[in-house]
């Protein structure tokens, strides 16, 4: 017993760092996760990436490739699209970001009491009857 006294008291003087409280500081890896890889972002990512491109090759492009398509600058307009289309994506996630995932339970319920899951929260336990 007082070893384990005498390690804690060691831990404290060499400021050791302590756990963070949760809330307190950086999100969960789960959470930040689930953010970065929202299909919103994946989407309005490559779009704006398409369109950049697209906008580029269509503001120069030759004038027998105009006349191919009816006079018609087909890449400039399309990759003008696609780069709205994009940040409206990215728009979307900006104004409305997702929820980040619920909490892990901490363990296993004590024995005798029955695993509440997250579906069941708000619903109350059977009754139990001798």
């Amino acid at each position: 017993m007082t070893d384990q006294v005498h390690d804690q008291e060691s831990t404290a003087e060499h400021g050791a760092e302590r756990p963070e409280p949760a809330g307190a500081g950086a999100e969960r890896p789960s959470a930040t996760a689930a953010r970065l890889f929202d299909i919103r972002r994946v989407i309005g990512g490559l779009f704006v990436l398409y369109g950049a491109v697209l906008t580029v090759v269509g503001a120069f492009d030759s004038p027998a490739a105009v006349a191919k398509a009816q006079g018609v600058r087909i890449n400039l307009w399309t990759g003008l699209g696609m780069l709205v289309l994009g940040a409206a994506f990215l728009l979307w996630l900006r104004l409305s970001p997702s929820p980040a995932p619920a909490a892990e339970p901490d363990g296993p319920a004590a024995p005798g009491e029955p695993a509440v899951t997250a579906a069941e929260g708000a619903e109350s336990a059977p009754a139990v009857t001798d």
